[in-house]
């Protein structure tokens, strides 16, 4: 029953962020900032430019880019596009105050997963945007809640960790990132 109400949940997630944005994939360029600095604000920043260096990074990998690894030790980037995608659901579902399912495995091609990503980052910075108590989205594990504060230093750190991780092995694979864009300013030079 929870895996299917999950799979509705997300569903109706992706439908609803399809009618109001169109088929258009966030994170192309930041949304502009927030008029004031709040802990909502400042935090939801951080996961917009997560989302806009993942969405460079993950643009346009080939087969040759996802099988890639350095070596035996380390996930491929495929792999990688993998672990991203579960911290944004830490993420997102903090925000919207859901626990987190272990060992579920979505059976999702690998442009879903970044598309979803992408999805559930937006969502949750907007959440965040508009709200003055980060201490209410706790990340949540079975009983156990976790404040908000290892949301910061855990999934989302870890989620930029491994975005430039991607962008590393793609540039090693001969197929670096677009050199139009700007990470200081968030935007693609036209």
């Amino acid at each position: 029953m929870k895996v299917t109400l999950f799979i509705f949940t997300m569903f109706m997630s992706s439908i609803l962020f399809s009618q109001n944005e169109g088929d258009k994939i966030p994170y192309y360029e930041i949304p502009d900032y927030s008029e004031s600095y709040t802990a909502g604000t400042v935090a939801a920043r951080q996961i917009d430019g997560l989302g806009f260096r993942f969405y460079w990074a993950s643009e346009g990998l080939t087969e040759k880019d996802l099988a890639f690894k350095p070596n035996d030790s380390v996930r491929t980037t495929g792999e990688t596009i993998d672990h991203i995608y579960d911290l944004s659901k830490i993420i997102v579902n903090a925000t919207l105050k859901k626990p987190n399912s272990r060992g579920e495995e979505d059976h999702l091609t690998i442009e879903a997963k970044r598309k979803q990503t992408l999805i559930n980052l937006k969502r949750a910075a907007d959440i965040l945007r508009v709200s003055e108590d980060l201490s209410q989205f706790k990340i949540i594990f079975g009983e156990r809640e976790i404040p908000f504060w290892n949301n910061i230093n855990g999934p989302i750190a870890d989620a930029i960790w491994h975005s430039g991780q991607i962008a590393s092995f793609r540039r090693t694979t001969g197929n670096p990132i677009n050199p139009n864009i700007s990470h200081f300013n968030g935007t693609v030079k036209k």
